[in-house]
């Protein structure tokens, strides 16, 4: 089961997280960034399910609204500043931490724009691993106060995963480029379609880097 939990922030804003445990022994503790239209009924699986993998898993609002429909999708996404989505993912670190997980076995991954801030943060912060599936913003920035994804590849200082779709298969090539060149572990992946596969990759990555 998920439930959310709500704490305070230095701006004096409330930041809500979805929370799910696991039942057994803990693994590790990942922060999972939600996909562009908010807190949907997918993300709150996904917390599930990863939590019955033995992660502690905490998922912060990065909206005021739990979930955003038509064009207030773009006007939220557009509002977004790296250091408000920075702050929020560094207090979901520290409730993690406040839980006895150790930063060498936290994780990031995020999904849509969630895949975009993941790097960011993999960028920004020094973590355990990072997965980022389909993030835009690869070559023109998401917002103003978001980077765009090849201008910080070279700053990754955890191993990255990237899973991206075959659609915008130039843009993801320059991203893998990008990180080539970095020092940290890397990778990239395509597929044709979302998939198990993809799925179970993202899983490995964790469970490699992450102990």
């Amino acid at each position: 089961m998920t439930r959310i939990e709500t704490l305070s922030l230095t701006d004096g804003r409330k930041l809500r997280m979805t929370v799910a445990e696991p039942e057994n022994a803990v693994r590790g503790g990942l922060v999972v960034l939600h996909e562009a239209r908010g807190i949907t009924t997918g993300v709150r699986s996904l917390v599930k399910s990863l939590a019955e993998e033995g992660w502690l898993v905490v998922a912060p609002h990065l909206y005021e609204a739990d979930l955003v429909r038509g064009d207030e999708v773009h006007d939220q996404v557009s509002r977004l500043s790296g250091d408000a989505v920075l702050e929020d993912t560094d207090v979901a670190f520290v409730w993690l931490g406040q839980q006895g997980v150790s930063p060498d076995r936290m994780g990031v991954v995020g999904f849509d724009l969630g895949g975009t801030v993941a790097m960011v943060v993999a960028a920004s912060r020094t973590v355990g691993a990072a997965v980022t599936v389909q993030g835009p913003g690869i070559l023109e920035p998401l917002s103003d106060g978001l980077p765009a994804l090849v201008d910080v590849a070279g700053e990754l200082s955890c191993p990255w995963l990237g899973i991206y779709s075959d659609d915008d298969s130039e843009a993801v090539e320059k991203l893998r480029d990008a990180v080539i060149a970095g020092e940290s572990a890397s990778d990239v992946v395509r597929f044709d379609k979302t998939s198990d596969e993809a799925w179970q990759r993202a899983l490995n990555w964790f469970d490699a880097h992450l102990r």
